[in-house]
């Protein structure tokens, strides 16, 4: 049981011994407990009540979660996220646009400066928990943090520990200094902006300045058990989710926005694993979080049923639109952000498989949504076509998605996360296909995008279809199918897949043009993979190479 007491600002402290968390933070980075009231994992309902008193604009919605608002950062900011380099990390890290450099020195001022802000609130909130729900390899993070939201918003993503672990708890493998509220000092060394986020593998910290997103927390915590899985214990961390039917056999979804990962992962008749983050370890699969975090724009009880009834008391929404009197959401309004979210327990899903672990997966689906027509709706992968898509990570943006997109823009993210990963992406892509190789995983590409012609003048995939491919994936139909190879990408067609017309499963076939359009439209897809290739050559396997699309000269 976590004790609570309120303390009055200005009022002289209760001369009471200092708790152990107190000690560890005073001693390790200068928090004044003196003068700082400092409270650990504090209950759902005290984190309410300090987020409605404390923080302005903070209400609770009229299905109970807490609403909070993260200021004028509403997303990420990948631009302002940097690694420290130092000695026992600076080797293994794929330096470029995605992990920029940050000096030892130009950490330790921004870190100065985090604790100097977080010593000036009247109090301090501190979460411990775990990464990682397979205890061999979960790790211990702290974070610490003066909004009450961001404190709720990472009690539902990390796993949460019994009383019995929290009082055994130890030393933090990892610590986040959140002071968002407090701008870095843009006229310091390599700063770009009043926003800082920054990761230190050697000290085990993450400092945050300038940014009260609380998603910044979540994907940093998976940028770290990118670089920590991998290279401590050779386990494969991924950005996908996961779940596993009756007979305990699971798979593994990849894809970009808007592919439908969480549409085709929450399946009725199948145990949710996870939403977002895992790891592929030698007893096979676990989740990372002990949360969801799901998009709200649009959603409604229709559509996602289990994600619209998580949303109660314990979750928290962030930057919402609220009926001023109901206290109802208008999902549909985006005056504050297209990126409207919820956080919550995993448990909050009635069919989450708790504790979140799984077997080696049986199936291995990475989707793509096609906007020029020219992919199949499902292709068996070989190892080494997994290696080359999963390294592409393609998918296409169409317009009405953002603003200034008028035409179908090709996508590509590595390992379909790359803002995530801290190795280079061909390290991930060769212990994905070795694991495979192990555990006799099938591999398929599925495409939910347009089929018959290019988003202009055809029709996207009808879902019905697609999740009778994914139903043939898993009763074990697909595998044993008859196969014709389709050209340029050398991707293996089945034949027939039980409640699919023929006639859609090869794109030359149901092209609603001419022969020469689709040969052309075939031809400038495949070379958008091949100049994509060229970002990571220096590092790719011969084999991933080999596996890119022969586009004829």
């Amino acid at each position: 049981m976590v004790n609570f007491t309120p303390h009055r600002p200005g009022s002289p402290r209760p001369s009471t011994p200092h708790t152990k968390v107190e000690e560890e933070l005073h001693e390790m980075a200068g928090i004044d407990y003196d003068k700082v009231s400092i409270h650990r994992n504090p209950s759902v309902a005290v984190l309410y009540e300090e987020a409605l008193t404390h923080e302005y604009g903070t209400v609770i919605s009229s299905a109970g979660a807490l609403c909070a608002y993260s200021g004028k950062k509403t997303g990420r900011s990948p631009k302002d996220k940097r690694i420290v380099d130092e000695e026992t990390s600076n080797e293994d890290i794929w330096w470029g646009p995605v992990n920029t450099k940050m000096s030892e020195r130009v950490f330790l001022i921004n870190r100065e400066r985090a604790i100097d802000y977080l010593n000036t609130r009247p109090r301090l909130y501190v979460f411990d928990g775990y990464a990682g729900w397979d205890p061999k390899y979960r790790k211990k993070i702290r974070v610490v943090a003066s909004r009450a939201y961001h404190i709720l918003f990472m009690r539902n993503m990390l796993i949460r520990p019994t009383e019995e672990e929290l009082e055994d708890f130890g030393t933090p493998d990892f610590t986040i200094f959140n002071a968002g509220e407090f701008p870095a000092n843009r006229y310091t060394t390599g700063m770009t902006s009043t926003t800082s986020v920054a990761v230190n593998f050697k000290r085990g910290e993450m400092i945050i300045l300038g940014t009260e997103y609380a998603g910044e927390m979540k994907k940093g915590i998976f940028t770290v058990m990118h670089y920590l899985q991998p290279k401590q214990y050779n386990v494969l961390s991924l950005h996908s989710s996961a779940n596993e039917g009756p007979a305990g056999d699971v798979t593994l979804f990849f894809g970009l926005s808007g592919t439908g990962k969480t549409t085709l992962s929450a399946d009725p008749k199948r145990k949710l694993i996870g939403d977002d983050e895992h790891c592929w370890s030698d007893t096979g699969v676990f989740n990372i979080e002990g949360g969801c975090y799901a998009k709200c724009i649009d959603l409604s009880a229709e559509k996602e049923p289990e994600i619209f009834n998580a949303i109660r008391f314990g979750s928290v929404l962030e930057n919402v639109v609220l009926d001023e009197e109901s206290r109802a959401v208008d999902y549909s309004d985006d005056f504050l952000t297209e990126n409207t979210r919820c956080a919550y327990p995993i448990d909050y899903i009635p069919n989450a498989k708790i504790p979140c672990l799984g077997g080696h997966p049986k199936n291995l689906i990475l989707l793509t949504c096609d906007a020029f027509g020219v992919l199949p709706p499902v292709s068996k992968l070989t190892p080494d076509q997994v290696m080359f898509h999963f390294l592409m990570g393609y998918t296409t943006k169409i317009p009405g998605t953002e603003d200034g997109i008028v035409e179908p823009q090709a996508t590509f993210s590595a390992c379909f996360g790359s803002p995530f990963l801290v190795l280079h992406p061909q390290k991930y892509a060769t212990m994905l296909a070795e694991k495979m190789s192990q555990h006799q995983t099938n591999a398929w590409l599925i495409n939910t995008g347009w089929v018959g012609g290019s988003a202009k003048n055809a029709k996207r995939c009808p879902l019905k279809y697609t999740r009778a491919i994914l139903d043939s994936i898993h009763n074990g139909e697909l595998a044993n199918a008859e196969y014709e190879t389709f050209e340029v990408f050398n991707l293996s067609i089945p034949t027939s897949v039980p409640g699919v017309p023929n006639e859609l499963l090869h794109p030359r076939r149901a092209w609603q043009g001419t022969d020469a359009e689709f040969t052309t439209a075939l031809h400038s897809v495949g070379k958008m993979f091949n100049d994509n290739l060229e970002l990571y050559k220096d590092g790719a396997s011969a084999e991933t190479i080999a596996a890119a699309p022969v586009v004829p000269v």
